[in-house]
């Protein structure tokens, strides 16, 4: 028994924390990516580049490709100076846009 306890408590702890990332990430979006994607349905945004519903609903659209993708911004994109830990809470934000 306390082993499943402790196994719902690690997960309800996962679960917590990538909220904190997801909502991480659509702050630095709203910041950062707003002036080209449409980042949000309900924000105005550019449209330089593709908005974020359409990059999450990519077919294979992982997390993990996200964050490889920003590691390595590829031109047109500016390099933003952003930490890795920003790229992977933009790339939990816009995975999130699936649901």
């Amino acid at each position: 028994m306390r082993a499943i306890l402790f196994c719902a408590a690690v997960l309800a702890g996962s679960v917590i924390a990538n909220a904190g990332e997801i909502e991480r990430g659509r702050e630095l979006a709203q910041r950062w990516c707003v002036s080209c994607h449409i980042v949000a349905p309900e924000v105005d945004g550019g449209d330089a580049g593709p908005t974020f519903v359409s990059v999450a609903l990519r077919p294979g659209q992982t997390e993990q490709a996200l964050r490889n993708w920003l590691a390595e911004p590829h031109p047109p994109m500016p390099d933003l100076g952003l930490a890795a830990t920003e790229f992977d809470d933009i790339a939990s934000y816009i995975v999130s846009l699936k649901r």
